[in-house]
């Protein structure tokens, strides 16, 4: 027994000093060229595979990938932002796409093996010694429009997104970037975008440092904000507070409306009403805070959970709607964002 333990102490020994070399020496190849050893690319795979389906979330968190807007949002931030690597469904991927190891999918082949869930992990985690990143934010809910996207493109159904080609004379030049998903006059066709054309210039401007600054959480909009140049993000701000917001309320449920207008108004004891910094009627010496009259209800609705959830930052004064939020019930939430949509914008 003792020869049998010298024997395997000594192996040991051998097994940390070769792999000291290997790693102190430089002895293994780490070129992309000669690639892994035999073997190796099993170990990996099988490693990753099985990692996803561990921590992957249940079926019972995915939501309703069919609602309306969410594969069109999800394709225009994979536009943006993953099309580099993964390439579209209409077209090929680079040579320099493909010299990577390990080589990212095709996005026709991306969804392979995975179902709906394993891919939010995948987005939302990354994958360590490969180029796909984490997603910027700690807030996972918009991973699910890029899910959405994908769904569609296994479904051979996936939206045509891309900026428009024509914009106005006196636009800003990086405009066309913004309104893939804004539109041009700020007016978002998808409820899970805010519109803009509601929103004061001077908000929208400290709401983009804040988001290029990392200070307020959101994929779609860190990327969006580091990707624009610093200098233009105030002029774009400025141009969507121009454009004209005279466009009617949309209605909504009768009930909800009324109990979020009685709460929005009076508040209660443990919750402040909304109006005094949000509108209809805001104090004119507010703090940089956005008008709410005629803003879409789905995004009032993920922005309120998040406050509530402490899922959502904001700069220097986002402590105000910590508090204010942290006793909305899920029933409050809906009243108020149904109320807030279903009013004509303007009205401060």
């Amino acid at each position: 027994m003792r020869c049998v333990l010298l024997t395997l102490a000594a192996l040991a020994v051998l097994g940390l000093v070769g792999a000291g070399a290997v790693v102190g020496l430089g002895l293994y190849n780490v070129s992309a060229r000669a690639g892994h050893w035999p073997g190796v690319p099993w170990v990996l795979h099988t490693t990753y595979n099985q990692s996803v389906r561990l921590r992957a979330p249940s079926e019972g968190e995915v939501p309703d990938l069919t609602a309306p807007g969410l594969a069109e949002l999800g394709a225009g931030h994979f536009e943006s932002a993953c099309v580099f690597c993964h390439a579209t469904p209409h077209t090929m991927q680079t040579a320099t796409a493909t010299g990577m190891k390990p080589r990212p999918p095709h996005v026709t082949d991306t969804m392979e093996h995975w179902d709906p869930r394993h891919l939010h992990w995948i987005l939302q985690e990354g994958v360590k010694m490969s180029g796909m990143p984490q997603w910027p934010a700690a807030r996972a809910d918009e991973l699910w429009a890029v899910v959405a996207y994908l769904e569609r493109v296994r479904a051979g159904t996936a939206p045509d997104v891309a900026p428009p080609t024509e914009l106005p004379a006196d636009a800003p030049e990086e405009l066309a970037y913004c309104a893939t998903c804004h539109n041009v006059d700020g007016r978002s066709d998808w409820p899970q975008v805010p519109r803009l054309d509601i929103l004061d210039g001077d908000y929208m401007a400290y709401a983009l440092a804040a988001y290029r600054d990392g200070i307020r959480g959101s994929g779609f909009m860190q990327q969006a904000a580091t990707a624009v140049p610093e200098p233009a993000l105030a002029e774009l701000a400025a141009w969507f507070a121009a454009q004209d917001a005279a466009d009617p309320g949309l209605g909504g449920d009768a009930t909800l409306v009324e109990a979020g207008e009685e709460l929005a108004r009076q508040g209660t004891g443990e919750i402040p009403a909304c109006i005094v910094c949000h509108g209809p009627g805001a104090r004119e010496d507010k703090p940089a805070m956005p008008d709410l009259p005629g803003q879409h209800a789905t995004y009032l609705r993920t922005q309120l959970h998040l406050w509530r959830d402490g899922g959502r930052g904001g700069g220097a004064r986002a402590n105000l709607m910590v508090k204010a939020a942290q006793d909305l019930t899920d029933a409050d939430i809906d009243a108020l964002a149904a109320w807030y949509a279903s009013l004509p914008p303007g009205g401060n």
